[in-house]
């Protein structure tokens, strides 16, 4: 996949099929229009692309600075490329770039630069000046610039029945399952592990403390979770925590991996934590010896989930 930041640095190759959207989280709804566009650019002898935007357009619209994304920027590029697309732009969202007409958006820049024969599209999109343009009104562009629309039904999206909000909902209820269920892979968090305050060493569950840089990415609710991770080609299971330690009065929230079985030196590395459970809510303990043995169960709660897989 050709992954390019900008509409201006696309350099045009080949006539394409094309689709347009945030696609938070990449979901099975997401899933169903990206499959169709990537067959149909197959059968038309035409380049998949997805246009895409960041930051998030309600950030710069609505400065809703509150907003939590599901992906983070690199995570979606991970989760595209791995479906067989062959180029995504992410052009940076702008006022300006929001102010263009629904003529000049179609006309200089689905036609001009990115020579799109053929549109997919869900049947609610808008476009152009405060989105005033809707699918009837591409379908007319499409008959003046020479490229097919099609439409995907509200039959179609209600019969999956998914939502970034949903799944977004889930997450901060703790409900890991569903979103996965609805993500059609387990929640991620990527993250670099920095050096913590060495507690869960003391307790002898030592722990790989994750700093997630992108602070709009949505953290799921405070708690235990069943998580697993991909270290140097091998899968490697833990648990992890989310939230503030409060059985030792932390003041900051963590988020906590021990991992079964492993001991290597993980500080400054990369990793990417698949959430795979939830086990329960975080619990103020009282005394470390309490917490100690309540970690015992969480392990052996993680690992009775974990052989079932």
């Amino acid at each position: 996949m050709v992954t390019v930041q900008s509409i201006d640095h696309y350099d045009k190759v080949h006539s394409t099929a094309i689709t347009i959207g945030t696609f938070d989280g990449v979901h099975i709804g997401h899933r169903m229009i990206l499959e169709r566009i990537i067959n149909n650019a197959k059968t038309l002898d035409l380049k998949s692309m997805v246009l895409t935007f960041f930051p998030h357009p309600r950030m710069v619209l609505q400065k809703d600075a509150n907003i939590k994304l599901l992906n983070t920027l690199d995570e979606k590029i991970q989760i595209l490329e791995n479906l067989g697309l062959d180029h995504l732009i992410i052009h940076p969202f702008s006022k300006d770039f929001s102010r263009l007409s629904a003529t000049e958006f179609v006309r200089d820049v689905l036609v001009n630069k990115l020579q799109t024969k053929k549109i997919i599209i869900g049947y609610d999109h808008r476009f152009g000046r405060n989105r005033t343009a809707n699918i009837t009104d591409l379908i007319t562009f499409g008959s003046t610039f020479d490229f097919e629309v099609e439409e995907i039904s509200a039959q179609e999206i209600d019969d999956v029945s998914v939502s970034s909000t949903k799944i977004r909902g889930a997450l901060k209820n703790g409900e890991v399952q569903t979103a996965n269920a609805y993500l059609g892979y387990k929640y991620m968090l990527t993250g670099t592990v920095k050096r913590g305050k060495g507690l869960g060493r003391q307790l002898n569950f030592p722990t790989a403390n994750l700093y997630i840089e992108e602070t709009y990415k949505l953290i799921p609710k405070n708690g235990v979770y069943v998580v697993q991770s991909d270290i140097e080609g091998v899968t490697i299971f833990g648990m992890m925590n989310i939230g503030f330690n409060p059985t030792v009065s932390g003041k900051e929230k963590t988020i906590e991996i021990h991992f079964f079985d492993f001991d290597q030196d993980l500080y400054d590395k990369k990793l990417q934590i698949d959430i795979i459970d939830r086990l329960r809510d975080e619990h103020k303990f009282e005394s470390l010896e309490s917490l100690k043995k309540q970690l015992a169960k969480d392990q052996e709660s993680s690992l009775s989930i974990i052989a079932k897989l």
